[in-house]
């Protein structure tokens, strides 16, 4: 005989099973079986394999045949986290000890990527010669390239003789009065060409590379750098035409146009997208495409997870200063990602497993000739989450970036991240940098919650008092399962009436 119960707790979210609240599948939703089996362990393209696989850039290609307004290459630069940044070139022989020691000392390191400083097939005999190379002295590791595309259809069978079958092409625009708004010029047979002709060139060959691509079995994913004025609008269309061309994902990124920095966009006083304006875009997209919403905008000698940087363990000295047993460390090496994708195979297992049949209890109602309302569905909400290897698992004061999700009825996905200053000198010594609390505050003022292990009482009181939730009581679950938690119990407190902007700041 069925026992009765009371209803009273809130309905789980659909689709959304334990412990995996569907950020990772909205990203893989439209994918191949065969696209998404050699993307779904890659912590460049998958949202959940990047909490657990590492990866790492080598700068071997300092040239460049084309001018973005939005970049300015540094080679000895240890102080700036984004592309185009070095701390130190490397010739392919120097590349290949770096990628070894490397791969003995972080065995979850699964992808090698030549992503600049200039463009790797700018400077093809150095790109080619380290994944020759790479390709005999270390097999398990996945090869990539990011590239303009200037160059790209030159390139393609040679990219597929050393098994790469992962390519970037950063495609800002398919019109060349756009693009003439982006690149001055261009590089292009023994020339230098300039405004709306360069960007025609240039928009022709990265349209050509990527059907290349395509029709070798190559991937191909397109960054794209979202510019406000000047190809916002137009970024739709650029998605619609690379997905047609085969592009199996998107990374919109945002600019990044600080003055520091040297770029023509950056004195000239071109403004960044706020990050309302760069989910709104993605958002637009994604209709078309598959949205990739992770990117860090690495370095080009980034080491380690997404998020964290170990390029400074790395440097040539320091490298010729290690004493690493390599065939020992490479039995750990092949242990450790074995066990890593074990792991990942029953959890998606579990995660997509069918419902176990489920016996219909007798209801009781307190008012039993009273129809019951259906429970509200619940406006989505942005949570902020201070995360480390997929859990709730840092301090906020200690915080250096946080990931944003937006939680609804439908489950939770990530949908983007901010970075941030640490100012906590302590585990109980926080609040004492004002300025760098406020910052982190304005980079978060579009989020209504923030998920972190602990938080100091001066930085509770100044989240509050911007309208913004902290809360500490998740620390050490899996992201989902705590931002969904958060989530209802905000349905149940009644805060998320649909429509109502009063409640969001409740």
């Amino acid at each position: 005989m069925d026992l009765p119960v009371i209803e009273s707790s809130p309905p789980v979210a659909a689709g959304c099973s334990a412990g995996s609240c569907g950020s990772t599948a909205s990203q893989m939703d439209g994918l191949s079986d065969d696209i998404r089996a050699r993307v779904q362990d890659h912590p460049c393209y998958s949202e959940e394999a990047h909490h657990y696989f590492a990866r790492m850039h080598v700068a071997v290609a300092p040239a460049c045949n084309i001018q973005c307004h939005y970049c300015n290459r540094k080679y000895d630069c240890a102080n700036e986290s984004r592309p185009g940044v070095v701390s130190e070139l490397l010739m392919p022989d120097q590349a290949v000890r770096k990628t070894l020691a490397v791969a003995a000392t972080i065995p979850q390191m699964s992808v090698l990527g030549i992503a600049g400083p200039g463009d790797p097939l700018a400077n093809p005999q150095r790109t080619f010669e380290t994944f020759r190379q790479l390709a005999l002295q270390a097999p398990d590791i996945k090869l990539c390239v990011s590239t303009n595309g200037l160059v790209l259809p030159e390139y393609v069978e040679e990219l597929a003789r050393y098994d790469i079958d992962h390519v970037t092409i950063t495609i800002n625009c398919v019109d060349p009065e756009v693009g003439a708004r982006i690149y001055p010029w261009i590089f292009w047979k023994n020339r230098r060409v300039f405004g709306r002709e360069a960007a025609a060139i240039l928009i022709k060959q990265q349209q050509q590379g990527l059907e290349m691509l395509t029709a070798r079995g190559i991937l191909a994913k397109v960054n794209s750098v979202l510019i406000p004025g000047v190809n916002d609008h137009h970024l739709p269309e650029v998605s619609k035409i690379v997905k047609a061309k085969g592009a199996f994902l998107h990374n919109v990124m945002p600019l990044i146009a600080e003055a520091e920095h040297g770029t023509f966009y950056g004195v000239m006083g071109q403004r960044s997208p706020k990050p309302a304006e760069l989910k709104a875009l993605q958002d637009a997209c994604e209709g078309d495409m598959n949205m990739m919403r992770h990117c860090r905008q690495c370095r080009a000698d980034a080491v380690g997870l997404l998020g964290e940087d170990r390029g400074a363990e790395f440097t040539l000295d320091k490298i010729e200063a290690m004493d690493i047993d390599y065939e020992a460390a490479m039995v750990v090496r092949a242990e450790l990602r074995a066990q890593i994708a074990a792991d990942l195979a029953e959890k998606r297992a579990q995660a997509h497993a069918p419902a176990a049949p489920q016996v219909t209890p007798q209801v009781i109602h307190f008012q039993p000739h009273a129809a019951k309302p259906a429970p509200a569905a619940g406006r989505p909400v942005l949570m902020a989450v201070a995360a480390k290897n997929g859990l709730v698992a840092v301090h906020f004061g200690h915080a250096k970036e946080f990931l944003v999700y937006e939680a609804s009825a439908s489950g939770a996905r990530l949908v983007g991240h901010r970075k941030a200053e640490s100012y906590c000198a302590g585990d109980e010594n926080c609040g004492d940098a004002d300025l760098v609390l406020a910052r982190t505050i304005q980079a978060l003022e579009d989020c209504e919650v923030v998920l972190c292990s602990r938080i100091g009482y001066e930085p509770w009181g100044e989240l509050e008092a911007a309208g913004i939730q902290p809360n500490g009581e998740h620390a050490m679950q899996p992201i989902e399962e705590a931002v969904i938690a958060v989530w209802h119990e905000m349905l149940v407190a009644g805060r998320l009436t649909a429509g109502s902007t009063a409640a969001k700041r409740a």
